[in-house]
């Protein structure tokens, strides 16, 4: 049987990629920021444990994911890809380094600046890493005993 030599398309050149730049920019334009599934896993974790939350107010620093006012408390929710964890996740893409890492730095930088400014304001803050919740039952008992403190 023959061997088929495919021309490279224009797209090939760029990345590598099997949609084109078009395609990729629209299914990244849909991954969210809020209502995340590692997210809703904590939320509802904590709803049925009895605690009440206002969500993503835009008024603190970083617009935290849940946030207990009451209690001078906040929680993010954080992917580990998104936000540069040392972790399995959260390790660098191969390809593209000179786009994904600034960008992935100005996300850790941003979201340094929200931890120190809300602890300026005298709330109190908590992050919770994806990977930490692959193992829900642990993660959620450290943030019922940080809302507990």
């Amino acid at each position: 049987m023959p061997l088929l030599l495919m021309r490279p398309s224009r797209y090939h050149c760029r990345m590598a990629d099997r949609v084109t730049p078009e395609r990729r920019s629209f299914i990244m334009s849909k991954v969210g920021q809020k209502n995340t599934a590692p997210e809703m896993t904590l939320r509802r974790a904590l709803h049925a444990r009895g605690f009440r939350y206002r969500l993503h107010r835009r008024d603190l620093p970083g617009a935290p994911d849940l946030v207990f006012p009451s209690r001078q408390k906040v929680v993010f929710v954080h992917g580990c890809f998104w936000h540069g964890h040392d972790c399995r996740w959260g390790r660098a893409p191969k390809s593209r380094g000179e786009y994904w890492l600034p960008k992935i730095e100005a996300n850790r930088v941003r979201d340094n600046l929200a931890l120190t400014k809300l602890s300026d304001m005298g709330w109190q803050t908590f992050v919770v890493w994806q990977c930490e919740l692959r193992d829900p039952e642990a993660a959620i008992q450290r943030v019922v005993a940080f809302l507990n403190d």
